[in-house]
């Protein structure tokens, strides 16, 4: 029989950080992932000041900044009739005051190559899970398929939920998010920089009336969200050739008829989907649900990376030693829900207060003027570095537990894919 001590559900940021930290700790940890590498684009690359703290913490500090990556300090709003510096991260306080922007398949890569020098650590890739093993009314284990179709079953004292969004595992666990309803879904694509573009280390998000985007800058091009009406992609595309779309950001950001020429057709515009959710309970025997399995975030601010990675230490650190003992008990899993419910639960409040005041109105057309909270953070600047602190550092952030620190490895030692 196939049998680990603690199984993964999916190789994302959560899942990733969570199997580094058990194995760290002597947990014997499988880690299942469906794909065969991590190559994804317009995933999350956001990786916020906590977190980059946490991988100091971890000993990957060094090789962290090695990899590919452009730094935020501010985020830049219009809103209506006013430009107003919406977040300043050099305004907090630690070491780390920016928002490193790194591929994500690197941020993975960094975390499974650490992982792998770990003798309990094993990652499984192209290996999609199909269901969950019950036992007596409690999960214990996964069944899953390999590369060539074979199903195989995993047996786990405790299955972690970490396929993000549209959780295999959570739905076949009966757990069902409570959904919110939210204005926009988001056009992802890139606009290169220009050369004399000198306004660097920003988000620039523009909201006017019927007409909206946010461009984050990436060292050499803008990856770009443009936000449209919940549910009108398909009606969009169909009425527009792509120059409309190219017009639009031009005259939001003044970009060059050349910058916006690399938006050639409408397969250069990928769609995002918003859902915003949260699970009642994270939890069952022998399951939790972390990260956006357990709690899906819009993509106001950025979040949802940060808030899987936290939640995946606060994980690790609550069950390191009940797995160890092989007694990992439904009371366990209620206190990482109860340790990560206020950070979730206060993000999705204040993404809901940016939809309601920005970016509903700016679908509506009826956004006019700057709201009130952005008129109030531009006369009052050291606000910008409050708003500043709960973007990049949050509330409850989490700290590496001692059994997962490690010196600093040397630049010799880097393993990561290049």
């Amino acid at each position: 029989m196939d049998t680990t001590t603690c199984c993964i559900v999916g190789g994302g940021p959560a899942g990733t950080m969570a199997g580094l930290l058990l194995a760290r700790a002597g947990v014997e940890v499988t880690v299942l992932e469906k794909h065969a590498d991590f190559l994804r684009d317009f995933r999350g690359d956001t990786v916020h000041p906590s977190t980059v703290r946490l991988i100091d913490e971890l000993g990957l500090g060094a090789e962290f900044a090695r990899l590919p990556r452009s730094e935020l300090t501010r985020m830049c709003m219009y809103a209506g009739d006013r430009m107003v510096i919406a977040a300043d991260f050099a305004r907090i306080p630690g070491k780390y005051r920016h928002i490193a922007m790194v591929p994500q398949w690197d941020f993975l890569d960094l975390l499974t190559s650490a992982a792998a020098e770990e003798p309990t650590f094993t990652l499984r890739m192209r290996s999609t899970a199909t269901g969950l093993i019950d036992e007596a009314g409690r999960v214990a284990g996964v069944r899953y398929l390999d590369a060539d179709g074979v199903e195989h079953a995993l047996h786990a004292d405790l299955v972690i939920a970490c396929d993000g969004r549209d959780s295999v595992t959570r739905e076949a666990a009966g757990l069902r998010r409570r959904m919110e309803d939210v204005p926009m879904d988001m056009w992802f694509f890139r606009v290169p920089k220009a050369e004399d573009d000198i306004d660097g280390g920003a988000v620039h998000a523009r909201f006017t009336s019927g007409n909206s985007a946010v461009a984050i800058d990436r060292g050499d091009y803008y990856q770009t969200g443009y936000i449209i009406e919940k549910g009108c992609d398909a009606e969009l595309r169909a009425a527009h050739d792509v120059r409309w779309l190219r017009d639009r950001v031009t005259e939001l950001f003044g970009w060059s008829a050349e910058a916006t020429a690399a938006i050639r057709t409408w397969d250069d515009v990928k769609l995002l989907e918003v859902s915003v959710g949260m699970l009642d309970r994270w939890y069952v025997p022998g399951l939790l649900c972390i990260g956006d399995a357990a709690h899906t975030m819009s993509p106001v601010g950025g979040v949802g990376v940060n808030l899987a990675v936290q939640d995946a230490v606060a994980a690790a650190r609550i069950l390191a030693q009940p797995l160890l003992d092989g007694a990992v008990q439904t009371a366990d899993l209620e206190k990482v829900q109860r340790r990560r419910m206020l950070p979730a639960s206060f993000t999705q409040r204040s993404q809901r207060g940016e939809h309601d005041m920005l970016i509903a109105p700016a679908l509506r057309g009826t956004l006019h003027a700057a709201p009130l909270p952005l008129r109030v953070v531009d006369s009052v600047p050291a606000l910008a570095g409050i708003t500043a602190y709960l973007g990049g550092i949050g509330l409850r952030p989490e700290r590496a537990p001692e059994f997962a620190r490690r010196p600093q490895r040397g630049i010799e030692s880097s393993n990561v894919r290049r």
